[in-house]
């Protein structure tokens, strides 16, 4: 399928079609991550349990912070 990079406010972007949307379970709203791989391009639904892993892990670092350096010596 081919799809065209138009303009969409003071950026450009590509219209995704409906029936890849619903075959993917995506809507309005939700998060893509775009990552250049080999020359192509992919778009990549965000996973909520990585961005929640990455959240506790950034609380974790900051309660922790002088045991970390600690076992860092």
């Amino acid at each position: 399928m081919n799809v065209t990079i138009r303009k969409i406010g003071n950026s450009e972007g590509v219209i995704i079609p409906k029936e890849i949307l619903h075959r993917l379970g995506l809507k309005n709203g939700d998060a893509l991550e775009i990552r250049e791989v080999n020359g192509n391009i992919e778009l990549v639904p965000e996973r909520a349990d990585l961005a929640e892993q990455l959240r506790a892990a950034r609380l974790g670092m900051q309660k922790y912070r002088a045991a970390l350096r600690e076992l860092a010596k």
